[in-house]
């Protein structure tokens, strides 16, 4: 996935959008808050995130906990986009895709997440950072993680992604920006 070129808008556009409810609003047509107005993310500090998807996210971080190996996650049928993702807001780091797992308007499946993000280790290899819930369009509620609603609808971020819905969960690294944001500021490529 080539997500240089768009993963700068999609920061851009994650700094207007005041939270998940808004999207509901911005099909409407309604303008976003101002980045000033923007209540803080869920599961920042400033917003901590409720005890059911505290829960939810545990079970997701133990269902993940064997991809600390990415030699486990290429056994498991994961595929390297080999480019790691980055851009003003951070990194996202280097997507590894199991296309089996791909099924738009099928309920999610936390303990098994369609992508998997690693990046850069100190020692030279690759670290776990989080995984990815991913979803093409068609015409399906907006899919959801417990509560927690995916981003999207977006266009692809390459010529053969199609419009989908995404959810960034950051299991593997802390993210100071949220558990779901979609870049993480302490990383990088």
């Amino acid at each position: 996935m080539n997500h240089h070129r768009t993963t700068i808008d999609r920061g851009i556009r994650r700094r207007t959008i005041a939270a998940a409810g808004m999207l509901a609003l911005l099909a409407a047509g309604t303008t976003a808050l101002p980045a000033a107005a923007q209540p803080a993310e869920p599961g920042s500090p400033e917003r901590p995130l409720r005890a059911s998807q505290s829960a939810l996210l545990a079970e997701v971080r133990a269902a993940t906990a064997r991809f600390h190996d990415v030699e486990v996650a290429l056994a498991e049928g994961y595929q390297s986009t080999h480019e790691c993702a980055s851009g003003p807001d951070g990194a996202m780091g280097i997507h590894f895709m199991n296309s089996d797992l791909v099924a738009p308007g099928a309920p999610v499946d936390p303990a098994n997440p369609p992508i998997l993000m690693y990046g850069p280790s100190p020692s030279g290899g690759l670290e776990f950072w989080g995984v990815e819930y991913f979803e093409p369009e068609v015409g399906q509620p907006v899919p959801m993680l417990g509560d927690r609603p995916f981003d999207g609808p977006m266009p692809g971020h390459d010529p053969h992604m199609p419009v989908h819905y995404d959810l960034h969960v950051w299991t593997g690294k802390h993210n100071p920006a949220g558990i779901y944001a979609p870049f993480n500021p302490s990383l990088a490529c």
